[in-house]
């Protein structure tokens, strides 16, 4: 089983690929898609949706994990990051893989243990978890948590979460014939 993650980004996106071998998760591959930086954002968007496409017939995944939007520190910043993310996903329809997406936090909270992690805490736990001799950069490290997660989690990864509710009925316990129900 190999799985690719995608941490998207305008500027930046990252990629990773691991796969199960023998029962363990292994590190196969991780790199960095930089668009040329003074290009359009057309052109930018095009050499995303390129370059995510040769990723994936390089690597052949079985399945690909991509990160959540998240809420962006400003609204052209959202918009930007939502066509480097539809880019991407464009490619990936065209592939014709099987797309997962997870949140940020959800990744942060399953590799480090906190939600709340940093990009240092995440390249510290990818380097230990794969058992790499130096920590990939920041958004490739984000993009293997984000594979490290789905295969971990596998078909439970896309199930939605529901919050619990609580019964506003009291529970009571009944006796019947000496039991308790």
């Amino acid at each position: 089983m190999r799985i690719l993650g995608i941490d998207p980004g305008s500027a930046a996106t990252g990629y990773g690929v691991v796969e199960r071998r023998e029962g363990r998760l292994v590190h196969a591959a991780h790199g960095t898609v930089r668009p040329p930086g003074g290009a359009s954002l057309a052109s930018r968007l095009a050499h995303l949706y390129g370059t995510v496409g040769d990723v994936i017939a390089h690597h052949a995944p079985d399945c690909v994990v991509v990160e959540q939007v998240f809420v962006a520190a400003s609204p052209r910043s959202a918009l930007v990051l939502g066509q480097a993310r539809g880019a991407i996903l464009a490619s990936l329809g065209e592939a014709r893989v099987r797309v997962s997406e997870l949140a940020a936090r959800q990744v942060k909270k399953a590799v480090t243990g906190t939600g709340a992690a940093d990009k240092k805490q995440m390249q510290l736990m990818v380097s230990r978890l794969l058992n790499l001799d130096s920590a990939p950069p920041t958004d490739a490290a984000d993009a293997l948590a984000l594979a490290l997660t789905l295969a971990q989690a596998g078909p439970l990864a896309d199930l939605p979460i529901r919050g619990r509710r609580r019964s506003s009925r009291r529970r009571t316990t009944q006796f019947v014939l000496g039991r308790t129900r």
